[in-house]
């Protein structure tokens, strides 16, 4: 692991960027072309939003990565935040000038289909987090920097609830993403105090 964090190091945070945005206008020229299927919209707006929610979930486990294993993924972690927010973008506009195109129509299905309202809710929670990924921002925020990106956890958890309520029927890898954020989410929690109390009585 060790060998790894050195290249990583040597890898620079540009190349993410560019990198993380190459699928951008390669799913659209696919859908533009035919590749995506009978229904290209639909599936563009499907690949935005699942590569939205894996880099949502691969931001999540940065901490638990380096904790647990020792992979050092911080210096990369702004980059896949902003890559993250610049997918949900675009899985949004796909949707609203693409897909529904109606402005009259947006309000009325984000009031009246469930699972909008809660996509809708994660983004205008990653929105925030997306402004302030700056330095400028770390420095004028100082320590309430960091309590605003925890908006990221309930985001996460909306997101992946907004992909379990999309699909129709009884899918799997819906609830694969949705139980891989809890769990990335619980291995952040504390640990209870009554087990560090037990260890100490242990040891003495």
């Amino acid at each position: 692991m060790h060998k790894l964090n050195q290249i990583l190091r040597r890898v620079p945070v540009w190349a993410v960027y560019i990198t993380g945005l190459v699928p951008v206008p390669w799913l659209f020229y696919q859908g533009m072309t035919g590749g995506l299927g009978v229904e290209p919209i639909e599936a563009l707006e499907h690949e935005y939003g699942e590569l939205a929610l894996q880099l949502l979930i691969l931001g999540l486990a940065v901490t638990p990565l380096r904790r647990l294993t020792g992979l050092n993924l911080m210096k990369f972690r702004r980059a896949i935040g902003v890559l993250t927010l610049s997918y949900v973008a675009c899985h949004l506009l796909v949707w609203l000038v693409l897909d529904v195109q109606d402005p009259s129509q947006i309000w009325a299905d984000i009031i009246k289909r469930p699972y909008i309202t809660v996509g809708m809710a994660a983004f205008v929670l990653m929105l925030p987090l997306g402004i302030t990924s700056n330095n400028a921002s770390v420095r004028w925020l100082g320590a309430a920097w960091r309590r605003l990106h925890k908006l990221v956890y309930p985001a996460a958890i909306l997101a992946g609830l907004h992909y379990v309520m999309l699909v129709k029927g009884f899918q799997i890898e819906p609830l694969i993403y949705l139980f891989v954020i809890l769990a990335l989410l619980l291995l952040r929690l504390p640990k209870p105090a009554f087990n560090t109390a037990s260890r100490h009585a242990d040891s003495a």
